[in-house]
Parts: structure tokens; sequence; C-alpha cells
């Protein structure tokens, strides 16, 4: 006999959710995580009053009320608006672009004057069909602000020059011909209040959890310990990479406790620059205004995904979504894993869509 009804593998949001769920309906779950703490990357730490977000910033945004619903009867979210700042050299631009970023460019102050100095350089560089991202965005923003603002930050992300990358990745960038420095479109946005780690622990609250576990070591000890298993690691990884390994971003974050107030004057800046190696700077403790006589930043930098790294962002173009489908028709087939979230699905997912697809997949696996 299993002595549980689910073994969840990974204790990230999805995993969080679906044990949370499985367990007001009366499941008996194990979660399990190779690290040593719950909450997978939107783990968060305190630190002299401040909660640092040490896999990088997360800004939970929605427009699904259900959703919004749902996290709220677990914690409280403050009025926090995403507003970054690019810093390309000594210039400072509000993002995304705005009337405020191309004010600031160009010196002009009406939409019209805006709309027609970007048609004016789309015009110049008479761009048939882009072949690749760099012809793309010059297509969609023209040279200044591709240049300024898009070409050095997106070739540092995907370790590529923009004119090697496939068109695809930008089929539009966000341009707004209005002074709103608001980010997100959502109509719901916000920090979770003491960290997002107390979202997790409120979650499995009553839920068996083993940290510092790895899947496939337990799994071999413990071949029947649950019914079915929630396995929400690298599809590729679960088994044995057998058609070869799917790619990823991975990123590498340097912190720093700074013995001032206020580094930066705001939660995060981007530095579009290809010279500076890192893609922003998140000073976490404006993300709550927190009161400290101390500071903390975290460098980000992207990096190329090797075995043994920490694996962020599938690189979703043609050859590995052609390879994940592969994964995919063996996964159709293990009646009793569920594969879930960005690694178990091979699909890049913001918090607000993790949780309900976490939540579909739990009503209708319980249902």
């Amino acid at each position: 006999m299993a002595k549980y009804d689910y073994l969840i593998v990974g204790a990230g949001l999805f995993g969080c959710v679906f044990a949370c769920e499985a367990k007001k309906a009366g499941k008996k779950c194990l979660v399990i995580d190779k690290r040593p703490h719950i909450g997978g990357n939107i783990y968060t730490e305190n630190k002299d009053g401040i909660n640092i977000h040490v896999y990088g910033a997360h800004i939970f945004h929605t427009s699904n009320q259900k959703v919004w619903d749902y996290v709220n009867q677990y914690v409280t979210f403050n009025n926090f608006v995403n507003s970054p700042i690019a810093r390309y050299k000594d210039e400072l631009y509000n993002l995304p672009f705005n009337m405020n970023t191309f004010s600031k460019m160009w010196g002009i102050v009406t939409p019209e004057e805006a709309q027609a100095k970007i048609a004016e350089q789309i015009a110049e560089l008479n761009i048939g069909e882009p072949k690749n991202l760099e012809e793309q965005g010059l297509k969609l923003v023209g040279r200044d602000v591709f240049e300024k603002l898009v070409k050095g930050y997106t070739e540092k992300q995907w370790g590529k020059p923009c004119s090697e990358l496939p068109a695809f990745i930008i089929k539009r960038l966000p341009v707004r011909f209005v002074y709103d420095n608001n980010y997100f479109n959502d109509r719901y946005q916000g920090i979770a209040e003491g960290g997002y780690t107390t979202l997790a622990e409120k979650l499995l609250e009553g839920t068996e959890v083993k940290l510092n576990c790895d899947y496939f070591e337990f799994k071999k000890q413990n071949p029947d310990i649950a019914a079915k298993t929630v396995y929400t690691g690298m599809i590729d990884e679960y088994f044995g990479y057998c058609y070869g390994e799917l790619e990823y971003r991975s990123l590498k974050f340097e912190t720093e406790r700074l013995k001032k107030e206020n580094y930066q004057g705001n939660a995060v800046v981007n530095y579009t620059e290809r010279q500076v190696p890192y893609t922003r700077i998140i000073e976490h403790k404006h993300f709550e205004k927190a009161q400290s006589p101390v500071t903390y930043i975290t460098r980000e930098y992207p990096a190329t995904w090797k075995k043994g790294d920490e694996p962020y962002y599938p690189v979703n173009n043609e050859k590995n979504d052609a390879l994940y489908a592969r994964y995919k028709a063996l996964a159709d087939k293990e009646g009793n894993v569920i594969f879930g979230g960005r690694l178990g699905q091979y699909k890049y997912y913001d918090m607000d869509k993790v949780i309900a697809a976490a939540l579909d997949c739990v009503q209708n696996e319980l249902n």
C-alpha cells in the first residue's frame, strides 16, 4: 500500500498550490525539494528588516480575479507598482516605452510628435520582412529606442547578437503614447507583505515536506511511496535526457549589503548597455518600503545553462519546442505521473499563470 496519495516533486508555486488543494480534498501528500527551502524561485529571506528576493524580482500581477482572490486568502499584498528605470550609459529612461521615455530621448512633448519620430526612423531603415530580431526590433521602434534600450539588454539576456536571434522573440514591443510608467497592464499588482516565503508556508500548512531531497535518489529508495507523482522538475531530466537536452537560460545573482539607506532610488534599474555584464540591479527594500539604515542590492547576470545549473528560462524556439513535443509524448504515457510548472511543461509562466495552471490541474485530477 502506498503511504501517500501524491508525491509532489518541487516546493515551488505549482507544487505548493497542488498540495494545498489536494490536502483540502482529504488527500495525503508528501512534498520534496532538492533545495534547503520551500517556495522555489519566489523564496524570500529577511535580513535587517528587508525581504530579499533571493532568485530575482518577483512582482505579482494578474487580471484573473479567481487567482487574485485565491492568493489573498493566504497573504496580504501591498500596492507596489512596477515602474522600472532603464540606464544607458549615464542616461535614464522610464519603462515601458512611453511618453516619459520619448520626451527624455527626443525633447518632444506630444504623442503625435513621438509617433512621427518613430515612423520617420522606421521609414529610413527600409526593412522588408524582418530576417532576425535586430531587424524586427528596428522595424517596431526605430533606431534610437532599439539601440539604446533593447539591443544590449536582449543580447545579454540571450547570450547572442540580435542579428543571430530569431525575429519571433519580439513580435511586439510595448509602446505607449501616454505618460504612464506602470509596467503591467493587469488590474491587480503588488508584493506579498512579509515576503513570498509566507505564501509558500501557508499553502503547505499541515503537509509533510522533505528538503535537501533529490527525487531520483529518493525514488530509488522509496519506489512505491505514493499512488501518484506530481513532477515539477525538468522534463528532459526525468526521462534521462534520452532525446537530448532541452535548452535553458540560467541566471547568477550577486547580492550585496550596503551601509546606506538608499542606493538607486528604485526597486528595479535595467542596464541596457552591452558592455555592462549584468542586466539589472534590484534594490529590495523599495518593494515593501522597508525602513532600515542599510540596503541590499542584487546584480543579475544572465548565463548559459549547463547541467547542474539552475534552469530559469526555457528557450522556446522551433528546435526546442519540437524536442519538448517528443518528451511530452513520453510524459503522456506515464499513467501515474503529472508533469506541471515551468520545467515540467517547458514553458515560461508568470506567477499568476502557474497558480491558475496548478488549480486547473488539481481540479481535473480530483474530479
